[in-house]
């Protein structure tokens, strides 16, 4: 008669032990892989075993502990394997153990650890939506290592004071960092609010807001909201016709010589600001949008139609889904994966995994993930030198000399 590790055993060999056979909710069905990893000694084995657990569970939060799991995990914590430690513990935060979120807030405090178990702390820390998370995740934001991962992390949270520290320190971040703060400000009304206010009062320059954020503050669908957005950004809502006089107007701009020469330095930067976080070039940039770097780019009205008018064409990788999430979060970026409980979200600012029960409606768009709108902030100049950078032949530095940014 086989045993249950042998049956695992074969499964894992063939690829079968996937997602989808282990139902995330029910804790009985992970009994028997528990039971596997209560009597086996082999490192390599107990880590496909949690490697698969974990991959079924992606997403999730607050599954029941299946029996047998605290001797366990008391067990395999102390494995010399740290891979197996560190999924024992992610685990163990899934099954709502108060020890397994202390222990992680304590490694995300660590500065001796390195970098990436930090990261991989708070991101655990965010899936599990520890209550405790977000005064610490305030603190990070002065931690230039952790800046990032802080700020996106607390669009998980609709937690008092946030939209404030972030906008008090916004001005000293850097880029990346700002477009990471403007995704989460533009999450959920809470923080939108205080956005647009600091707009108002000028703190943060209107010209910061990118299409692809105003897109998602359009999303929330509030008209208070919605009327401040038109006056500081408006929308391209043109005819056909009249999308083609607009291109023409742009390549005539673009192609107009006037007496200051075109800066591809200063068009990166601006590529950057507004295009990186989706599109790819010279190897760099974001992978929710194709990679511009073998498309026809030498092409003027190439690349003023596309900037122009995106939903011209509209590939199925790329259109535009609203996740609208239970607890009022609002989700804007392609759908990657609906597998097992979780749905996977691309996003122009990153990619997450969200529980299937936490979502409250799931909205398919007619729209390229590129908004419209991107030229409606830039002068003249700076469109030359964006078309500039777009049409060039490799790679430029940044304006000071910088690499990258």
């Amino acid at each position: 008669m086989i045993t249950t590790k042998q049956l695992c055993i074969v499964l894992l060999s063939v690829g079968v032990l996937h997602p989808m056979l282990i139902r995330a909710q029910d804790a009985g069905s992970l009994e028997p892989l528990v039971g596997v990893l209560g009597v086996s000694e082999e490192a390599q084995f107990q880590l496909d075993i949690l490697k698969g657990i974990a991959a079924a569970l992606k997403g999730q939060r607050d599954v029941p502990e299946p029996k047998g799991w605290a001797a366990v995990a008391k067990r395999l914590a102390k494995s010399p394997n740290a891979e197996v430690r560190e999924l024992t513990l992610s685990l163990s935060l899934k099954f709502g153990s108060q020890a397994a979120l202390d222990d992680l807030r304590g490694q995300l405090l660590d500065t001796s650890l390195g970098l990436a178990k930090r990261k991989q702390a708070l991101e655990a820390l965010v899936e599990a939506r520890d209550a405790r998370l977000p005064p610490v995740l305030l603190g990070l934001l002065d931690d230039a290592a952790m800046q990032r991962a802080a700020v996106r992390g607390l669009a998980a949270f609709d937690a008092p004071g946030v939209p404030e520290v972030i906008i008090a320190r916004f001005s000293k971040m850097k880029p990346e960092a700002k477009r990471d703060a403007m995704a989460t400000l533009a999450s959920r009304r809470s923080y939108a609010v205080a956005l647009m206010a600091a707009v108002e009062k000028k703190t943060i320059p209107a010209k910061v807001l990118s299409a692809d954020v105003v897109r998602q503050l359009r999303a929330l669908n509030d008209d208070t909201l919605n009327s401040k957005i038109e006056r500081f950004w408006g929308v391209s809502r043109s005819a056909p016709e009249a999308k083609l006089k607009e291109i023409e107007k742009y390549k005539r701009i673009a192609e107009l010589r006037t007496n200051v020469p075109n800066n591809l330095s200063k068009g990166r930067a601006l590529f950057n600001r507004v295009c990186v976080q989706c599109h790819k070039l010279y190897g760099e940039g974001g992978t929710i949008g194709p990679d511009i770097t073998g498309s026809d780019r030498r092409n003027m009205h190439y690349i003023i139609s596309n900037i122009v008018d995106p939903n011209a064409e509209i590939p199925n990788d790329y259109r535009m889904t609203i996740v609208r999430m239970k607890d009022d979060r609002v989700l804007v970026g392609v759908i990657r994966s609906r597998e097992g409980q979780s749905i996977t979200v691309a996003t122009p600012g990153e990619v997450l995994s969200v529980a299937k029960r936490d979502v409250a409606a799931i909205e398919p768009q007619n729209f390229s993930m590129m908004p419209e709108g991107l030229l409606l902030t830039f002068t003249d100049q700076e469109l030359r030198d964006l078309v500039s950078y777009l049409r060039g032949e490799g790679q430029v530095p940044l304006p000071g000399g910088k690499a990258a940014e």
